[in-house]
């Protein structure tokens, strides 16, 4: 389904479920509180700004007994071909959250790549692929980014790793374009970021990625993920041991003003390298 087809799909989502919940005599607020979050997140769901979860679906048909009109129709438009089934639940638990953290060992957090950066990426893993699909990769990743530009965008905070500043992938001047946006986004104050350098040492030598979320309405949740793996976590105890090793991998990065001045020597560093090949 194309970006714009998804979107347009979305909103009739929101259309059908403002005049399902005015036939059945019920405010925002009242809807909200029968399946459990706020009359605004009703507001942010008919208005297709938010994508509701599968159980808040679910629990919106009951209410309104609509025969599982939302639950179908939600579960057709997040089961979507461009996200790594393991992926997909933390795709859209990130279109509700109010806070995402990242810390990256290896690759910038799709979040922020360029399309260049994630071409290169996609075809490195994918080197028998069709063109449909790796075209289809990409448009999904710079979908995702929709969420950092919006009114109700959350805030972001990513630790990368110097690893992450020196690897060329793609190749000089795609990692120069890379780097030059993300330090972009950082001086427009759209996400706050640091690197975490090889001086750190064992704080450096967590395995795979990790992700915490926060939400409104919601329990906190982290993700992280391997090679071709990833878990959704949402138990307390594990989530709050997830956000205790990434506060102490955030300690051990560097500020983010020294941060953001290594991103742009590396951007420089490559665009000489680009420059003279």
């Amino acid at each position: 389904m194309a970006n714009g087809s998804r979107q347009a799909a979305w909103e009739f989502f929101g259309t059908e479920l403002k005049r399902q919940r005015e036939d059945a005599g019920l405010t925002q607020a009242e809807l909200g509180a029968r399946v459990f979050v706020s009359g605004a997140y009703i507001g942010q769901f008919e208005q297709a700004i938010r994508k509701p979860q599968l159980d808040i679906a679910s629990r919106i048909d009951g209410i309104l007994q609509t025969d599982g009109i939302f639950e179908r129709l939600c579960r057709k438009l997040i089961d979507d071909p461009r996200y790594a089934d393991y992926f997909a639940k933390a795709a859209e638990l990130e279109r509700l959250a109010v806070q995402v953290c990242d810390f990256a060992p290896a690759l910038v957090p799709g979040l922020l790549q360029t399309a260049a950066y994630t071409r290169a990426v996609t075809l490195a893993m994918n080197p028998f692929a069709p063109d449909e699909y790796i075209d289809d990769k990409v448009s999904g990743r710079l979908e995702r980014q929709r969420i950092l530009k919006g009114a109700t965008r959350p805030v972001y905070w990513v630790v990368l790793h110097e690893h992450v500043l020196r690897i060329p992938v793609g190749g000089a001047a795609v990692m120069a374009e890379q780097l030059e946006h993300v330090a972009a986004l950082t001086r427009e104050r759209a996400v706050v970021v640091q690197v975490l350098p090889y001086e750190a040492g064992a704080y450096a030598v967590m395995n795979g990625t990790l992700r915490l979320m926060e939400f409104e309405d919601a329990p906190p949740t982290a993700y992280t993920e391997a090679v071709y793996s990833g878990s959704l976590l949402d138990d307390p105890a594990v989530v709050k041991r997830a956000q205790s090793a990434y506060d102490l991998i955030r300690a051990a990065a560097l500020a983010p003003e020294a941060s953001l001045t290594m991103i742009e020597s590396a951007a420089e560093d490559f665009r000489r390298c680009a420059s003279t090949t």
